[in-house]
């Protein structure tokens, strides 16, 4: 799955920063339970900080 961010943060674990419109993470893997924090209430800012991002399968013109 993809995510993008919804608000800008800084991420406690790292210490990366990101800007509202950015990926998550900004490269590799991170850990489902991480995931599942920064997507839901249950973080340090209260609210959800990125999203799952829809992937659009492209059609051919046929």
């Amino acid at each position: 799955m993809k995510y993008k961010v919804l608000v800008d943060f800084t991420d406690k674990e790292n210490k990366h920063i990101y800007r509202e419109g950015d990926k998550y993470p900004f490269k590799g893997r991170t850990k489902k339970v991480r995931i599942e924090e920064l997507i839901s209430h249950n973080n340090m800012r209260g609210h959800p900080l990125i999203c799952v991002v829809k992937e659009v399968e492209e059609v051919e013109n046929g």
